[in-house]
């Protein structure tokens, strides 16, 4: 990771954009290409167990995804990203990533995220909706049960003003409607 970084950024794209969880001194709106949000990652900490792992974000490859970006004061740096690699590196799922985003207001910066890792036995790729909705809707974790963590996370979302389909959908399995595809 570049120390040298003028400024220092973190872009969420789940529960870090609501509950980040550190000081900050702006949040913004911001757009990460080459990535997108998914319902990848088998939690086997916060949302589920191993016998009976729940889902939650990643940042998976392609695509494009809208989240939060968060300046931090450069001499909260160190902190920071200890406390960020103390929540997100729980079981080495994600790898930190410094990677440029747009910020709403147009200005591009570089900032640290963490993407999933593609060979991790905890990567949950092509889940159908209803499977998704299924394995969210009866697992549970430390953190409280993989729903709330869906639902908080989506409501959040709407209040930003981003839409997520297929969380959308998963949600709607939840309710026990019929998912969309």
């Amino acid at each position: 990771m570049p120390a040298d970084m003028d400024e220092f950024w973190v872009f969420g794209y789940g529960s870090l954009m609501w509950n980040p969880g550190f000081d900050h001194e702006e949040r913004r709106l911001a757009v990460i290409r080459g990535y997108h949000r998914a319902l990848c990652i088998h939690s086997w900490v916060h949302r589920g167990t191993e016998e009976k792992p729940g889902l939650v974000l990643g940042l998976d490859r392609g695509g494009a995804c809208k989240g939060a970006a968060f300046r931090v004061r450069a001499d909260r740096r160190d902190e920071v990203l200890a406390y960020l690699r103390a929540r997100e590196l729980v079981t080495n799922v994600y790898l930190e990533r410094v990677a440029p985003v747009t910020l709403d207001c147009g200005a591009r910066r570089l900032a640290v995220t963490y993407v999933v890792d593609r060979r991790h036995r905890q990567y949950a790729a092509g889940l159908s909706v209803e499977r998704a909705a299924e394995i969210v809707a009866t697992a549970r974790g430390r953190s409280g049960p993989n729903a709330d963590y869906v639902l908080n996370t989506l409501a959040h979302l709407r209040e930003l003003g981003i839409r997520d389909n297929w969380m959308e959908a998963v949600a709607k399995g939840l309710s026990g409607d019929q998912p969309a595809a």
